[in-house]
């Protein structure tokens, strides 16, 4: 094997032969450059691994890289091999290292479907297939930077809720890999990203709609107007506080009346227990239940399956505007809900026990404040107030008097003489702030000029 010192002229005249040769420079000892015999010369570097493997990795094609590129990344590679790194096992660990689609698959197969709810399950993999795999998919795990998970969310600005969602996926994707060991700890490419504001809010149902709401309620069930499985869904949904999947998917087997208690084996949250009121019992027993069937709100259509979604909605949406109600969502009356739970006085962990809610913040956000509990505390305010700064001011400060109409035409207006009004009284003075008994400071040029609080004149000077 030829060992000279590789240079331009020297790889130059090297000539393909019937097999494969090497030129192994004299100056760095594994460095060399291959000659195939289609007349492809390659720079290579050979060495031996900490774990005493060999190694001969490609640098570059000559023609690509001139011999003294090639002769300085050999160099590197080299100085890398001292160190104890492996330059040839990252560069394949590179070329097989897996994509955002990859983790993708894997984020679903492996973390999403064991224990997501199969509609979060259905919801990411709607996230990747029209977001995150045709945006950021044949990108390399390790090389996705916050740069380009932002560059997403500015392509989905128009869609700021949508957006969120993606954004939680691929934050939890990437928290993965890392456990994974796709990419260091603390590498989140998500990490700072802000969300996007979410305006929606869910309004809450007055006292004066839910009477106005309860009063239709009763005349339909009186008249048939609803059909009876929807208005007993709505009531159940309010006794029980609870979620419209919850309602809608409850079964007779789940109750127990005799201790008044509800019991779902799987929810939104998991499995919970919930006592219900003696109301809830009245409901369930005055019931009406199709023989054979296992739900307490079945399908109108097919009583072996539940009350769908859509039929409850439009079932919910048909009674508002028949009671003369504005829209709100079904999840608005679990709001109504928690806020009487909140306002009834009962401790707020009872109370999350009755939302089935698994923390404090979680169970504040449902819990509205109403009108007049915040007006009754205003003037339980001013009342103290009054009582500390004194009956008679408190008196002067309730009287009622007339606020004066002044004219546009009557307010005086500045004129170049007029802009120093130094000597004038009460009688002459102009001036566009002057109102009532009110001068300003700085306009009190006369001998009506006050000394303004916090000065340092001394009482002997002229006012």
């Amino acid at each position: 094997m030829p060992r000279l010192k590789l240079t331009k002229t020297v790889v130059d005249n090297a000539q393909p032969e019937k097999a494969p040769y090497e030129l192994r420079d004299a100056a760095i000892p594994g460095f060399l450059v291959k000659v195939t015999p289609t007349g492809r010369k390659v720079f290579m570097v050979a060495y031996v691994a900490n774990n005493g493997q060999r190694r001969k990795p490609a640098i570059g094609r000559f023609g690509e890289i001139t011999v003294e590129q090639a002769r300085v990344i050999a160099q590197d590679w080299l100085a890398d091999v001292r160190k104890g790194k492996d330059p040839s096992a990252e560069k394949s660990a590179a070329r097989r290292a897996p994509t955002v689609k990859e983790l993708f698959e894997r984020f679903i197969a492996d973390y999403s479907e064991p224990r997501n709810k199969p509609s979060t399950v259905d919801a990411n993999r709607g996230y990747g297939k029209l977001y995150i795999i045709p945006n950021l998919g044949q990108l390399k795990v390790a090389d996705v930077t916050r740069a380009d998970v932002s560059s997403l969310m500015k392509k989905m600005s128009t869609f700021p809720t949508n957006a969120n969602r993606v954004l939680s996926a691929v934050r939890k994707m990437f928290n993965m890999a890392e456990v994974w060991g796709m990419r260091p700890d603390g590498s989140n490419p998500c990490r700072h990203v802000p969300k996007f504001p979410e305006r929606g809010k869910t309004r809450l149902i007055t006292d004066a709609e839910l009477k106005r709401l309860y009063a239709y309620l009763n005349k339909a069930e009186a008249k048939g107007l609803e059909h009876p499985f929807i208005l007993l869904a709505v009531r159940l949904q309010f006794e029980f506080a609870a979620r419209m999947s919850e309602i809608l998917k409850l079964e007779w087997a789940w109750i127990d009346v005799d201790n008044r208690r509800v019991e779902w084996p799987d929810s939104k949250t998991g499995g919970m227990s919930k006592p219900t009121s003696a109301e809830a019992v009245r409901l369930l027993e005055a019931a009406p239940r199709l023989e054979k069937s296992p739900y307490v709100c079945p399908s109108i259509f097919n009583p072996n399956r539940p009350m769908s979604k859509h039929t409850y909605y439009k079932g919910w949406r048909r009674i508002l505007r028949r009671a003369g109600l504005p829209h709100i969502g079904t999840h608005g009356i679990r709001h109504r809900s928690a806020t009487d739970i909140a306002n009834s006085g009962i401790p707020v962990k009872v109370g999350m026990v009755l939302t089935a809610h698994k923390t404090v913040t979680m169970f504040m956000r449902y819990v509205h404040t109403e009108d007049d509990p915040v007006r009754a505390a205003a003037e339980t305010v001013a009342s103290r107030r009054q009582g500390l700064i004194g009956d008679a001011v408190a008196a002067a400060a309730t009287k009622s008097v007339p606020a004066p109409i002044i004219a546009p035409e009557t307010v005086p207006e500045l004129t170049p003489e007029a802009d120093t009004p130094r000597g004038f009284d009460d009688g002459n003075y102009r001036s566009r702030t002057k109102l009532g008994n009110y001068r300003p400071f700085r306009h009190r040029r006369g001998p009506n000029r006050a000394v303004p609080p916090g000065t340092k004149r001394t009482a002997d000077e002229p006012k």
